[in-house]
C-alpha cells in the first residue's frame, strides 16, 4: 500500500486550515504536511493532526516575507543572512517539535554563484548539526515558478548533499520541478533516487492532479516500486476543482 500524503496548503482549502487533517484522513491519506504551519496555533494544529490520526510529514522553515505569498522562499544561501538563517530554523524545530513533524525543508532562496554555495552548504550543515535527530530536507526548485531560486538542478543538489555529508540532511524530489528543469523525471529519479526521502506530485501544465498530464505518472509510481521507496508521495498541486472530487490518481500509486 503506497504511503500517501496531502499537501494542507494546496488540498482541502475549501476548508479552515484546522479542520483538513481530518478530510485528509477521510479521503485515504496517511500523512499531511503544511508548508509554513507558523500562522497556526501549534497545538491546536497538533491536536487536529493527531485526532485525525494521520502523521506530519513535512514542514518548511519560515519565508522571509509573510506578506508575499508568491515572493522568494528561504534564505539559506543568501549572503548576509547567516543569522536570520538560524533564528528561522529555531523557529522551525520549534513547530516540528510541537506538531511531530517528521522532516523539515531548507529553503535556499534567490541567490547566485559560488559565495551563495558556499553559504548553503555552511548553513546547511550548521542545521543538520544543531538538530542531528530532526530529518531534514532539500529540494530543486524550477526558475520558471520561481526566478532566480538558487538550488535550481539535481546534479546540483546531489554534490552538495555529498559536500556538507551529514546522515540527517536528503533530498525532495518534486516530480512536477524535475519534469521542468530537465524534461525526463524517470531519467532523473534514477540518477538521484537514492538520495530521495520525500517525493511530491502534481500535473504539467496547470499543476494539478498527477493524472492525464505530461508526466507519465504510471511510469514514476512503477519506478518508485521497483526501487523500494517506502517513504511519503505528497499530492502538492492546485485541484482542477473540489479536492476530494480530484483524487483518481491515488489508486495509481
Amino acid at each position: 500500500m503506497p504511503k500517501v500524503c496531502a499537501n494542507l496548503t494546496w488540498l482541502f482549502t475549501e476548508l479552515p486550515m484546522i479542520a483538513r487533517p481530518h478530510a485528509a484522513a477521510q479521503a485515504g491519506f496517511g500523512a499531511v504536511e503544511v508548508l509554513f504551519p507558523y500562522d497556526e496555533n501549534a497545538a491546536d494544529l497538533g491536536n487536529a493532526i493527531a485526532q485525525a490520526g494521520v502523521e506530519l510529514a513535512l514542514i518548511n522553515c519560515p519565508p522571509p516575507n509573510y506578506a508575499d505569498p508568491h515572493g522568494p522562499r528561504g534564505f539559506a544561501a543568501v549572503p548576509g543572512e547567516q543569522a536570520r538563517f538560524q533564528q528561522a530554523f529555531r523557529r522551525a524545530l520549534r513547530y516540528a517539535g510541537a506538531l511531530g513533524a517528521q522532516r523539515v525543508h531548507i529553503m535556499a532562496g534567490v541567490a547566485e554563484g559560488a559565495e551563495a554555495r558556499q553559504i548553503f552548504i555552511e548553513n546547511l550543515r550548521w542545521a543538520a548539526e544543531f538538530a542531528p535527530k530532526q530529518a531534514l530536507t532539500i529540494e530543486p526548485i524550477n526558475r520558471i515558478d520561481m526566478p532566480g531560486y538558487f538550488l535550481c538542478d539535481y546534479d546540483q543538489a546531489a554534490d552538495i548533499l555529498r559536500e556538507v555529508a551529514v546522515n540527517n540532511l536528503h533530498l525532495q524530489f518534486d516530480a512536477y520541478h524535475a519534469h521542468r528543469i530537465t524534461g525526463d523525471v524517470i531519467g532523473t529519479w534514477e540518477k538521484t533516487g537514492h538520495l530521495v526521502r520525500h517525493v511530491q506530485v502534481a500535473g504539467f501544465p496547470g499543476r494539478h492532479e498527477p493524472v492525464g498530464s505530461d508526466i507519465d505518472y504510471k511510469a514514476f509510481f512503477a519506478c518508485l516500486r521497483r526501487d523500494g521507496y517506502d517513504g511519503w508521495i505528497s499530492g502538492e498541486y492546485t485541484p482542477a476543482g473540489d479536492t476530494g472530487a480530484g483524487l483518481e490518481w491515488l489508486k495509481t500509486c
